[in-house]
């Protein structure tokens, strides 16, 4: 037995070796018991589930599941929820890594999404690990914006390109978000190749590895004019000053200050929302725009599309 007798450092250990656990066989600072949550984890970062995610969600996963490691579970110990045992680790132990989120409620729900993750493999009958899931009814915390990036109107994107004409490389990103409908991380790969016969076709990033989306979008004329205007890669349409295609983040970056210089509050992801409106507005159905966007939900297209189809909804009900 390491530590002061009647320490909470000391009852924690005790706890683990009536459970069966040998701290002593493990050495090392790195080093974590078999049967505990940072164990777990661990091998979880092994399984097919998380491998099979893209790299930036893998990238993403891991840096909020590590934090969650890093904390602990109250002021009166040193221990981390990385050597509580499974056995302890229950829906109030996730309420807890929630709430040291407390004010940022995207970040404390996308703990609780990644802990669940970890739990739905972990459970699967060919794991066998676990026997429920401790987040499975942990409540998401109400987001400070529940209707999530701005979505561009009509006259921001006048003014956006007001300051940035054709010809300019801010207007054509402008018209690959706004005319694809497409996420950045689709937008910075997208290039001739990808054309034919009017046709743009390509995989959306999104889930490429594990469940691919494919889509085939119809270039627009107005697309296609800011295309033929503009300074384009040679494999990319959208490269950086120093002739490289961007990454997503990195295009993210840029484009906000092209937003900034054009005095519109939106951003890369709000024209992808606009995409959607713009076609709800019109009247499209919610599979065409799943058509355009790649969305697999119905859930999720009616979230882009909830204040536009109140819009034509009302009109038609006045009409009447």
């Amino acid at each position: 037995m390491r530590g002061t007798p009647g320490t909470d450092e000391w009852e924690e250990l005790y706890r683990r070796l009536l459970a069966g656990h040998r701290p002593e066989d493990r050495t090392g600072p790195d080093a974590i018991d078999d049967g505990t949550l940072g164990w777990l984890i661990e091998q979880y970062y092994r399984s097919a589930d998380y491998l099979d995610l893209d790299e930036r969600t893998r990238r993403v996963r891991k840096s909020i599941l590590d934090q969650c490691l890093a904390e602990s579970p109250s002021e009166k110990t040193q221990l981390t929820f990385r050597d509580i045992p499974l056995a302890r680790f229950t829906a109030k132990s996730v309420a807890i890594l929630r709430d040291k989120k407390e004010g940022k409620p995207e970040a404390a729900n996308g703990r609780v999404k990644a802990i669940r993750a970890v739990f739905n493999w972990a459970g699967k009958p060919e794991v066998g690990l676990v026997n429920a899931n401790p987040a499975r009814d942990v409540q998401y915390r109400a987001s400070n914006n529940p209707d999530g990036h701005h979505t561009w109107t009509i006259e921001e994107v006048e003014q956006f390109e007001a300051r940035h004409p054709i010809g300019t490389k801010a207007r054509l990103a402008l018209g690959l978000l706004l005319y694809t409908g497409q996420r950045r991380s689709d937008i910075v790969l997208l290039g001739r190749q990808h054309e034919k016969s009017g046709w743009l076709r390509f995989t959306q990033q999104k889930n490429k590895r594990k469940n691919p989306v494919h889509l085939e979008i119809p270039i627009r004329p107005e697309l296609r004019e800011i295309l033929d205007a503009s300074p384009v890669g040679e494999m990319v349409y959208l490269v950086t000053e120093f002739n490289k295609p961007f990454t997503a983040n990195g295009f993210g970056n840029w484009f906000r200050d092209r937003c900034l210089e054009a005095g519109v509050p939106g951003r890369a992801h709000g024209l992808r929302k606009a995409a959607a409106t713009r076609l709800a507005d019109r009247g499209a159905t919610a599979h065409e725009i799943m058509a355009i966007t790649g969305h697999k939900t119905l859930k999720e297209v009616e979230r882009y599309t909830r204040a536009a189809s109140q819009k034509r909804l009302a009109e038609q009900a006045i009409k009447r």
